[in-house]
Formats: C-alpha cells, sequence, structure tokens
C-alpha cells in the first residue's frame, strides 16, 4: 500500500512538471491563446520590419491591444505590409502612430501603438497612415562608424 501511494504522488508531480513545461514553451514561444471575441483588422506598411515575426503581440501603453497576424511584401510600394487584428475594445483614432519597437536591448520585436487626436476611429480593414520602421542595430554601429571615419578624415 506504501509503495502505490509514493508512485502516485510521483507520477501527480511528474505530470505537473511536463504541465508546466508546456506552458512555459507556450510562453516563450510566443504561441499563447489570443482570440478575442471582437476584433477588426487593420493594416501599416512598414520600410524595414526588422525581425518582426507573425503572431507578434500589438502594445499602447504597455498593455497587449492585438497580434500580428500576417506580413507580406508589397510589389507596388516595394515594402512590407504588416496585417495586424486589434482587441475590439480597444479603439484607436485614424491618426495613430505605429512604430516597430525592441523589448529591451535584444528582445522580441513588437508594434508599438501611439493614439493620436482624431475623433474618427479606426475601423476593420483601415490602414495606418503614419509608420516608423524598426531600427536595426547593425545600420546604427555602421552609421557610427562611418561618421567617425568621416570625423577622422576632417581633422586630417
Amino acid at each position: 500500500m506504501q509503495r502505490t501511494t509514493i508512485d502516485l504522488w510521483v507520477g501527480f508531480f511528474v505530470i505537473m512538471g511536463i504541465a508546466a513545461l508546456m506552458i512555459l514553451s507556450l510562453k516563450v514561444g510566443n504561441l499563447n491563446v489570443y482570440n478575442p471575441s471582437h476584433s477588426y483588422i487593420i493594416t501599416g506598411n512598414f520600410e524595414n520590419i526588422g525581425g518582426l515575426k507573425v503572431r507578434a503581440p500589438v502594445k499602447s501603453a504597455g498593455v497587449v491591444v492585438g497580434r500580428v497576424t500576417d506580413i507580406q511584401f508589397s510589389t507596388q510600394t516595394y515594402d512590407a505590409m504588416v496585417t495586424m487584428s486589434m482587441d475590439g475594445r480597444f479603439l484607436f483614432p485614424k491618426d495613430t502612430f505605429a512604430s516597430i519597437l525592441t523589448s529591451g536591448l535584444l528582445g522580441e520585436q513588437y508594434i508599438g501603438l501611439a493614439a493620436g487626436g482624431d475623433e474618427t476611429m479606426l475601423k476593420d480593414g483601415d490602414k495606418i497612415m503614419k509608420t516608423n520602421s524598426a531600427m536595426v542595430l547593425e545600420e546604427l554601429i555602421g552609421r557610427f562608424l562611418f561618421d567617425k571615419a568621416a570625423e577622422k578624415d576632417s581633422l586630417d
């Protein structure tokens, strides 16, 4: 009887450990369930999306208000067209500004929304006109080195 009780407890803790690992892997992989009952779709064009991925969060004031659902290359404008599914509880003005930001120095990229002051709100199928592309670390380093080299040449 004693051995059976120990086996049951060990089995219970093994199952709890596996469940905890599954939840952790979903959080790390950004696969958490996001399925609001009412949502609307908006799009935005960005010159450079950096490492933005599908299912990346769309945040405003640090709160997740949507998810990136699709990323495509536009052959008309030669930039990236990002489709976002927004939670219907959160409405944003038409002059909202969308930027691709990074969590921390080398963290995941997400879209940050800064609400404007327009009285009309974005609705299903609308396009965000004001966008700011991702800052690519390699470009910043290259620009810094180029400026330092130009500064040295001007001193000579």
